[in-house]
């Protein structure tokens, strides 16, 4: 205490002192500099004016600096932080809210940046964008952002005078742009009411970039659940709730991702205003995926006090054309009016090979992005592997893909969002017939099943310290193991309980579309490394052509048109096609088929490099074809009971795969059409059957299944006959024997920043699947706008 007094006194002296010295130096005591080194302000003006002594633009004993422009002052310090001030009870009851919300320290300089500083505010004529400075009792929100004019009105408050627009704009402003002004910042943006705020209430607010004194920290942290954002589809999570991990394409509301620091270095010491962006962008696209999200939708939302709201304005610009070339936001089926990306990137001319799924994202974002795109399609239809029939009585029956495997964040739910396309989920019960027509007892199919999966549990354990050229075939590893299995633990399968297993078998055949003697044991299941996508297992039951269609709509799309070659030896890439017509452009991104590739379908000159072509050969072409059959009525009805699908047991290991699972295809249960798949060992015996001897051959097992009733004949069927189809000639890829997952990675390398590659077999993380065919297109499209 006695110290406080020594100072006090000192103080007063010195004060004195400064009084005599008055006549001799005036400007001594009108003013003092800001002691924050670097600070531009000669000569601070305190914004608070809380305290009746302010010193305004005078003299203070102590400057306080939020930033180059924005200053308070020591009196208006103490009128807060001193107990027996006015200020301090409104002091400590913001700090008592920010200490129950948040995690940062309560300082009083957090205090002046959340509750004094005055906001600032945007012209939004056209011709006028001038900052302005709202008066301190003005509130922003987000509708009056939208819809602020220079001069404008409040509380009846006549502003008399010329044009508003016309008065310059505060000097202050311009500096906000330089770099430095940002490092001058004390304290990072922290936003109130963002569109963020309802996706992330079990985060403490300032960890995400918002104020803990607009937020209120929910229970949903405890209990885990998902905070639900109302009207929301509900496989929107774009964000990781906290100690949640392992789904895919989910952002932490807390962390910058490896991509993002690589593109805005400037945040990695402190990421705060970046994340409080990408957060508001990312929540405000997913409440309103059908329309563009420009930066005039967003600037409006971004409320926070003091100038760095104008810089935040202006980093929003940036994140947003970022996410938006990266294809997280303004991306599937949206049709745009303007170029989503500036000017700089519309010169290039870009010419795809192959309309599959893959094909038409780059196409569709490349065309969205503002740049020349031609794509040619070998046959005479769009969409590759992805192929709809309609010829069973109206019922879509995907000849290709229709299955979409985990929807929460995936890229096919947000088109079906955007389309109000609605997908069936698939229910979780799938009854095991036999052949003679029983049912199998579901704790038979349970211990199996369980079995099953310790079996691979095994082979896992077993690759773990396996290098590549120790892998074996999958199939053989999984007879050793089982082998190994019965030997030791002297359990005995009932021979109901072996079929069983070959249903499981012929399961995992069907996954990998393969023989299992040709899958690596190693790298089988290599995707499963990273995080895959969650939430239901749907049927689009309008096919995926209604999405691809969309997609397509509006790009210049020759079809018929296969490729022979691509000549990348020159600056500009030639492209020929097989009846001798050249299309040249800049860039050219090839989406064909594994297959085709391993063919050599299309000639490159020069030729592809060894590390590709090597890679190219170390994945299978994986095949299942499909057998669709319609009925006059629904025979399947009582013994089903509404089940989405159901099993066949192989009666003998030499049938596995012969319609090892029937589909429901009208879940609606008004019309009559079940689909099967012929997998793995199964294929070579109908390769060379008629399409009616297939069809024959499963209305033998449908009769041996129902066996207690009358199964009619069917009214019409189908066959695809995939292994056939000049352009596709596969279904999906798998690792063979000896490869790995690296392999995808390198099949999707560019070579020469010319030739770039899509499609699922240039997917890791999502091969074989149409989503994993759909992301390659947009990640090849957003390498080629940022060369």
């Amino acid at each position: 205490a006695s110290l406080g007094l020594l100072s006090v006194i000192g103080f007063q002296t010195k004060r004195k002192a400064t009084d005599t010295e008055e006549e001799e130096d005036q400007s001594e005591k009108k003013y003092r500099k800001c002691e924050k080194a670097g600070c531009s302000a000669t000569y601070p003006v305190c914004f608070a004016s809380a305290s009746e002594r302010c010193a305004k633009n005078g003299y203070t004993s102590r400057w306080y600096h939020l930033s180059c422009g924005e200053h308070f002052c020591n009196e208006c310090f103490d009128h807060y932080y001193r107990s027996h001030k006015d200020g301090y009870e409104t002091y400590a009851s913001w700090k008592r809210v920010w200490t129950g919300n948040g995690k940062s320290e309560p300082s009083l300089k957090a205090f002046m940046a959340d509750q004094q500083l005055p906001y600032w505010v945007q012209c939004t004529k056209p011709d006028c964008g001038k900052w302005r400075q709202l008066t301190k009792e003005i509130q922003l929100t987000a509708s009056l952002a939208a819809t602020y004019r220079c001069g404008m009105k409040f509380n009846n408050v006549k502003t008399e005078g010329p044009d508003q627009c016309s008065l310059p704009e505060d000097l202050r402003v311009a500096e906000v742009i330089d770099s430095w002004w940002h490092s001058m910042l004390i304290l990072p943006p922290l936003f109130k009411d963002s569109p963020a705020n309802p996706f992330l209430t079990a985060y403490y607010p300032d960890c995400v970039g918002m104020s803990p004194s607009g937020s209120t920290i929910n229970t949903c942290s405890i209990t885990h659940t998902l905070c639900s954002v109302p009207g929301l589809c509900p496989y929107f999570q774009p964000f990781y709730q906290p100690n949640e991990c392992g789904k895919a394409l989910c952002v932490r509301p807390d962390m910058m991702e490896l991509d993002e620091l690589y593109e805005f270095p400037e945040f990695s010491r402190d990421p705060t205003m970046y994340l409080a962006l990408r957060n508001l962008i990312l929540a405000s696209w997913h409440r309103g995926c059908k329309e563009v999200l420009t930066p005039q939708n967003c600037a409006p939302h971004i409320i926070v006090r003091g100038l760095v709201r104008v810089r935040c304005v202006q980093e929003m610009d940036r994140v947003l054309l970022f996410m938006t070339r990266k294809g997280l936001i303004n991306t599937g089926v949206l049709s745009v009016k303007q170029p989503l990306l500036p000017e700089r990137y519309h010169n290039k001319n870009v010419i795809v090979i192959g309309a599959g799924a893959s094909g038409l994202a780059a196409a569709r974002q490349l065309q969205n992005f503002g740049m020349q795109v031609v794509m040619l399609e070998a046959s005479e239809r769009i969409g590759g592997r992805v192929w709809d029939d309609t010829s069973l009585g109206g019922v879509t029956v995907g000849r290709g893909a229709q299955i979409v495997n985990g929807c929460v964040n995936n890229p096919i739910a947000l088109m079906s969002e955007q389309l109000s396309i609605n997908m069936h989920k698939l229910g979780e019960r799938c009854d095991l017939f036999q052949e003679g027509g029983s049912a199998t007892d579901p704790a038979i199919d349970k211990r199996m099943d369980f079995h099953f999966n310790a079996i691979l549990d095994v082979v896992s354990e077993w690759r773990k310290d396996k290098s590549q050229n120790q892998d074996t075939p999958l199939g053989e590893k999984i007879q050793e193991v089982y082998k190994t299995f019965l030997q030791e633990s002297g359990v005995q399968f009932s021979q109901l309980e072996e079929k069983v297993l070959q249903f499981h078998l012929s399961n995992l055949e069907y996954a990998c579309g393969s023989t299992l003697d040709q899958v690596s044991a190693r790298s089988w299941d290599h995707n499963e490394f990273f995080a895959q996508f969650s939430g239901d297992h749907t049927l689009l039951t309008e096919g995926y052509s209604s999405v691809l269609n969309k997609l397509a709509e509006g790009l210049d799309i020759r079809i018929k048109s296969p490729v022979q070659a691509i000549d990348y030896s020159g600056d500009i890439v030639k492209v020929t096609s097989s009846n001798g017509t050249q299309w040249t452009a800049q860039k050219v991104l090839v989406t064909v088929p594994l297959t085709l590739l391993q063919k050599n379908i299309i000639k490159f000159k020069p030729p592809l490099p060894e590390r590709k072509l090597k890679a190219i050969h170390s994945l299978g072409a994986g095949l299942i074809e499909k057998v669709a059959l319609q009925f006059p009525f629904r025979f399947w009805d009582g013994k089903i009971q509404g089940a989405d699908y159901f099993g066949h047991i192989p009666p003998s290991p030499d049938k596995r795969g012969m319609f090892g699972v029937f589909y429901d295809m009208d879940p609606q249960g008004k019309r009559s059409v079940l689909m099967s798949v012929i997998t793995g060992e199964a294929l070579p015996s109908i390769r060379d059957m008629e399409d009616k001897d297939v069809a024959d051959q499963c209305m033998k097992v449908l009769r041996e299944l129902f066996k207690e009733q009358e199964v009619p004949e069917p009214v019409n069927y189908f066959v695809t006959r995939w292994s056939r189809d000049m352009w596709s000639q596969m279904s999906y890829s798998f690792v063979k024997t000896g490869g790995s997952g690296e392999a995808y990675d390198i099949i999707a390398e560019d070579v020469q920043g010319k030739v770039f590659f899509a499609g699922e077999a240039t997917n890791r993380h999502f091969p074989q699947t149409v989503t994993g065919a759909y992301l390659s297109g947009v990640r090849e499209a957003s390498k080629i706008a940022a060369l």
